[in-house]
């Protein structure tokens, strides 16, 4: 049987008021536009697209960020389904690049998904890991006046949020982020108004926010989503409190915190995660061609090595 694929234009009809990845304060700072559908009468599996024009000519469409995937509320029989025997050529797409949500007990619902990131999670149903030379830092800075809350996001104040933004951008500034991963205090504020999300905030001994996290809840798990430090903080580390912190306030909740991974296998931020991740659960992305033909005219010429979709390669 093959299952056809469908893409509709209507702002993420693949909301979820249950996930945070696929609710509606997400999906609209995220700005997705469509939602892909696939199956028919065996059960639908849906997602949010965001989509956009190909210089060139055409559209093509990728999940938002995160860990957004497809919602399995009717879930078909037989996944993972066979994407192979998948009908993607009235979606009116070139290309369609899906992040998948974190499963930490099986596999994407499509056949032929791209290993990517090994993410590190703090699972409170095994014993716990701690590495001492964290232990001793979060100590140090008690004894300097550090302290670590953890808000309700629509508790959080709009200074705290001010705050946040200030240390998540100097960290995107340090380490040369791209432009897509800059995000602005309004983008926060709508997020932590989804009722899924907290804010975990390091202050030091006089109040000022040092270091904080977005922690958000989707798919069975929390996920230290967005994260950074302050310039005039980082010789103090106090993101190792707010880890601290959120390990405990998981464990409390019984539920598995993701704290993601690096951002290249093995790197200085996988690392710092393994001093907290007692599991390890892959992740997975999709990468789907939809029109061959216009996806090979845009791409020629290209030598996009792993990027996807080739005609966007830097």
């Amino acid at each position: 049987m093959v299952n056809r694929a469908t893409v509709t234009e209507d702002g993420g009809r693949a909301s979820s008021g249950i996930d945070f990845f696929r609710c509606p304060a997400f999906l609209e700072a995220e700005g997705v536009t469509h939602t892909i559908e696939i199956g028919e009468g065996n059960g639908r599996i849906t997602g949010p697209l965001v989509a956009r024009e190909i210089p060139g000519g055409g559209l093509d469409a990728s999940s938002p960020y995160g860990y957004p995937g497809f919602s399995l509320a009717d879930v078909p029989e037989g996944l993972p389904l066979d994407v192979e025997a998948i009908d993607f050529s009235g979606t009116g797409l070139v290309s369609i690049f899906i992040r998948h949500c974190l499963d930490p007990e099986g596999e994407p619902p499509l056949s032929g998904a791209t290993p990517r990131n090994i993410c590190l999670i703090a699972d409170p149903a095994l014993p716990p890991k701690s590495r001492m030379s964290d232990r001793q830092q979060v100590r140090k800075n008690e004894k300097k006046g550090y302290s670590v809350r953890i808000v309700p996001g629509e508790e959080v104040a709009p200074g705290e949020v001010d705050g946040f933004t200030r240390v998540y951008t100097e960290t995107m500034e340090r380490t040369g982020a791209s432009e897509r991963y800059f995000f602005d205090a309004d983008y926060f504020r709508g997020l932590l108004g989804s009722g899924m999300a907290w804010l975990a905030l390091a202050e030091d001994g006089d109040g000022a926010i040092a270091a904080g996290s977005l922690v958000v809840n989707s798919d069975g798990l929390l996920h230290y989503y967005l994260s950074g430090t302050g310039d005039s903080h980082l010789s103090d580390s106090p993101m190792k409190s707010v880890l601290s912190a959120l390990v405990e306030f998981s464990t409390d909740r019984e539920t598995a915190l993701n704290l993601g991974g690096g951002i290249t296998p093995g790197d200085r931020l996988e690392e710092f995660k393994r001093g907290f991740g007692n599991r390890e659960v892959q992740w997975y992305t999709q990468e789907i061609i939809c029109d061959p033909d216009a996806y090979r005219e845009l791409s020629e010429g290209k030598e996009p090595g792993d990027y996807f979709p080739a005609y966007r390669a830097p």
